[in-house]
């Protein structure tokens, strides 16, 4: 069987056709830049019924574009008895909250102990093949060492729902973070930063396009032509002698890395973040000498998906999930409230 994708062009396109399609396709429909060169050389992207095969062909905003996805083969991953934290699960859907450690789905390196591995021993067959053979079920991802919330769709049906829905920005994405320093609107420093405003509240809202880094491929930059919108809120919690934060991130994007690079772009990058988060050190004299010691010791970006929202894709019920800050994170935040 067949199954086809949408894509509207959107605006300030890229003048060629693979350069728009890998921006403005969905993150959840799991389509490498590489696949869909395949599918434009294979006759499976068309317009107004037309096979488009030539990658360099213009495009125009508002242009729909249609791709044509055969069924995924059977997956080969191995299951594997991984004990899942189950938060919710039916017959369309699961809800896991993930560990720090684990990554969401094999990839080259990491081809075993995946979320996915997981998932196929705990489901059996009863994952949606949308994703493909390598991301059966994965309608969004969290960081390898980010914890939290994530859906997993069960059935196709769920997942062209939930897909439509984190397409759309209609789903609750909230994360607790610690960063360094306090983003305030008093700070005079940040109404210089370009693409942040702050909204009613003491919202810092950071609006720019993210893009894959220049020269380090597996690393995500903000640029304000190109790339792909990206829009993250966040909120202070509570602030700590101006050295450091807890903050709540809400998603309206869902960008690769999109947390963690924005906030290091707004100069309050995570505490224990080594890809993006820079040199920078807490002062002894501000936070103490033992939340010193606890952030240089913390072995990854301090960042936990707490609350995920979704409106159920078969029986249109609205389900909202909370998952409590992780021990490492409570214990980090204890050392700062000391």
């Amino acid at each position: 069987m067949t199954t086809t994708l949408m894509v509207r062009i959107s605006a300030d396109p890229p003048g060629r056709l693979d350069k728009a399609l890998a921006r403005d396709v969905p993150d959840a429909a799991s389509l490498s830049r590489s696949r869909l060169a395949r599918l434009i050389a294979g006759g499976a992207v068309l317009r107004g019924g037309e096979a488009l095969t030539d990658p360099k062909l213009k495009v125009k905003e508002g242009d729909e574009i249609e791709i044509r996805l055969d069924d995924p083969a059977p997956t080969h991953i191995a299951p594997e008895t991984i004990p899942l934290d189950i938060t919710y699960e039916d017959d369309d859907l699961i809800v896991v909250n993930k560990p720090a450690g684990m990554v969401v789905h094999p990839a080259p390196g990491t081809p075993y102990g995946t979320l996915v591995n997981a998932l196929l021993a705990h489901c059996g067959d009863d994952l949606s093949g949308v994703g493909g053979e390598r991301r059966p079920g994965i309608v969004h991802r969290i960081d390898k060492d980010t914890t939290g919330l994530l859906v997993v769709a069960k059935s196709d049906r769920a997942h062209h729902g939930l897909a439509a829905q984190f397409e759309a920005h209609t789903a609750e994405r909230a994360y607790l973070a610690l960063c360094h320093g306090v983003p305030d609107a008093g700070d005079p420093r940040l109404r210089g930063v370009p693409g942040v405003s702050f909204e009613p509240g003491n919202v810092m809202k950071i609006t720019t396009q993210l893009a894959r880094h220049r020269t380090d491929r597996q690393k995500q930059a903000v640029c304000f032509t190109g790339g792909r919108h990206a829009v993250t809120r966040v909120r202070l919690l509570e602030g700590f002698a101006g050295a450091a934060a807890l903050v709540e991130c809400r998603l309206e994007t869902g960008r690769t890395h999109q947390i963690r690079v924005h906030m290091a772009h707004a100069g309050h990058g995570l505490i224990g973040d080594q890809t993006y988060g820079g040199q920078r050190k807490l002062s002894e004299k501000a936070v103490g000498a033992g939340a010193v010691e606890a952030a240089k010791r913390f072995p990854r970006q301090a960042l936990h998906a707490a609350i995920l929202g979704f409106e159920h894709p078969v029986s249109g019920e609205f389900l909202r999930f909370e998952a409590p800050m992780p021990q490492d994170m409570s214990l980090l935040l204890d050392s700062f409230s000391r």
